[in-house]
């Protein structure tokens, strides 16, 4: 972890200089960044920026002191084949050919367990998609399905036990559930698709005696074991474990846990309805746990399940909610300090999802567009590409004809036509048989050849970066960044040549290159051809 090694010998040579000069101060996260532009080196930092005026210095000077201390320090390690300082304080660092060809004999030689990050003791659980059982998942779905799979596969990367979850709202009381049973029973007023006719009809016997409550719980309980078969065989998605909000209610925890409100001094009445005290917690208003008509919010059944999942010993809870939870997430949070958790907590809301193009999807301009029929259009590689090549936090316009596109304006069909093009090339390379102990790293000294091992030697500090922020449109980005770098070394040097030493020190670059790009194209539950 290039990165990580940087930020360690920075650190040290600030804290060189503060004994110097007697100052003392927490020097908090460094910053670090990849340089877009060659001159400016591999990394660059401004951490001379940040600190020049607790030293009193102006960021030039103090950048030359911290260049001056990196140096000696790098006699040791040898990291840095050149550090140059630019206006106005930016510290840009040059990695040596020796470092980064020691991180591809890595990327080779411990290919079967890549970049093994130290196995975690935090239980992580990330819980997702949880639609309500009302119908088949429609394309907003799709976005919180795949950033939380590929979220979990990245947290399992990094060493922590990942448990998926789908919290399933299917409590009798709630409104969508006595409207389906409304639908159901014929007396509702939401659009009836052919999928909810379908089912219906199915359920007509059973429904004939039923109440509106008791109907919706049936005809909830026969979508979601659609949903949940869709979501294992279309989706490609293994979840641990699917929750019943009824349950919960069936369990008793979800009166175990309003007692225990209750004897906080946490509830009080008013209009009828019962309320609980967030305003103590520096919410601008108290929230309803039960109604004025005796049934329970929706909000008690989530504080039920969150407090099981406390008491299940996760020390880390992420929530990949719709926008539509957006005003749930500052009370959520309160609650989490009510019931004294003490682990990370996080809740992500994922942004409206708008498509674009697509002849068949767009006749149904008006009416929910189900997440079966994107797939069907355009397949499961390039959903879950597409779904991922946007900050969840933003809205994402879905270019339908652009992921169905074959060629190399695709992203996606870029990709993964590097990844066909690298199993190519080792096939007929076939005849050279590689011994890596063997190989002549020095060879590799073209431009087209240092670029791309730079880029793919950066695969763990993507990981880190991801952990750190949830980022995860830095996955597919950084698959096209591969690619291009392949295709670029692949135009400018010729693998197969007359210099059989040349050749297998470039075949071994292609190798590294092609156990790359699976790993990401695997975090992201894509495919990987061998072929196109």
């Amino acid at each position: 972890m290039l990165e990580k090694k940087i930020k360690n010998l920075l650190s040290k040579s600030l804290k060189k200089l503060q004994e110097k000069e007697g100052i003392y101060f927490r020097l908090g996260e460094i910053e670090l960044e990849t340089s877009k532009e060659k001159k400016y080196g591999d990394y660059s930092s401004n951490i001379a920026l940040k600190t020049a005026k607790f030293f009193n210095k102006n960021p030039i000077q103090l950048a030359q002191e911290i260049k001056k201390e990196l140096e000696v320090l790098n006699q040791k390690v040898g990291l840095f084949k050149e550090i140059k300082i630019e206006d106005p304080g930016f510290i840009n660092f040059f990695i040596s050919e020796k470092i980064l060809k020691k991180s591809l004999k890595e990327i080779l030689f411990k290919s079967k367990k890549l970049w093994k990050f130290k196995k975690k003791k935090e239980k992580v659980l990330v819980e997702f998609i949880s639609a309500n059982p009302t119908g088949p998942l429609h394309v907003g779905n799709g976005r919180g399905a795949f950033f939380g799979d590929c979220l979990a596969k990245i947290l399992e990367k990094a060493g922590y036990e990942v448990q998926r979850e789908y919290f399933i709202n299917d409590a009798k009381h709630n409104s969508q559930i006595k409207e389906l049973g409304k639908t159901a029973l014929g007396r509702g007023k939401a659009y009836l698709n052919e999928y909810l006719k379908e089912k219906i009809e199915n359920l007509k016997k059973k429904l004939k005696n039923l109440n509106e409550e008791e109907a919706g719980f049936l005809l909830a309980k026969e979508i979601q074991k659609d949903i949940e078969k869709f979501i294992k065989e279309k989706l490609k998605i293994k979840f641990n474990r699917f929750v019943s909000e009824q349950k919960l209610f069936d369990q008793g925890k979800v009166d175990q846990i309003f007692n225990q409100l209750q004897k906080k001094k946490l509830i009080y009445e008013k209009e009828g309805a019962k309320w609980l005290k967030l305003s103590k917690l520096g919410l601008t208003k108290d929230e309803v746990l039960i109604r004025k008509d005796g049934s329970p919010t929706y909000f008690l059944s989530d504080i039920a399940y969150h407090k099981d999942k406390i008491e299940r010993g996760f020390k880390k809870i992420i929530n990949i909610w719709g926008a539509d939870h957006q005003g749930h997430v500052k009370r959520m949070k309160a609650v989490m300090k009510i019931l004294k958790f003490k682990g990370d907590f996080e809740i992500l809301i994922s942004q409206i999802v708008t498509l674009k193009g697509g002849e068949k999807l767009s006749k149904r301009k008006g009416r929910v567009i189900f997440l079966e029929d994107l797939i069907e259009e355009i397949g499961l590689d390039a959903s879950r590409f597409f779904y991922l090549t946007r900050s969840l936090s933003t809205p994402l316009d879905f270019d339908i004809e652009l992921a169905k596109e074959k060629s190399q304006r695709n992203p996606l069909f870029y990709v993964q036509y590097a990844h066909a093009r690298i199993c190519s090339v080792l096939k007929k390379a076939k005849k050279y048989k590689l011994k890596l102990k063997r190989i002549n790293w020095k060879l590799l000294s073209h431009p087209k050849e240092i670029e791309l091992i730079k880029k793919i030697i950066q695969f763990p500090d993507i990981i880190q970066k991801c952990l750190r922020d949830y980022e995860l449109q830095r996955i597919p980005n950084y698959a096209r960044e591969i690619a291009s770098a392949f295709h670029q070394f692949y135009e400018e040097c010729r693998i197969i040549g007359e210099n059989e030493n040349l050749t297998r020190s470039r075949l071994a670059l292609v190798l590294a290159t092609k156990i790359i790009l699976r790993e990401v194209l695997n975090l992201m539950g894509i495919s990987a051809p061998e072929k196109m």
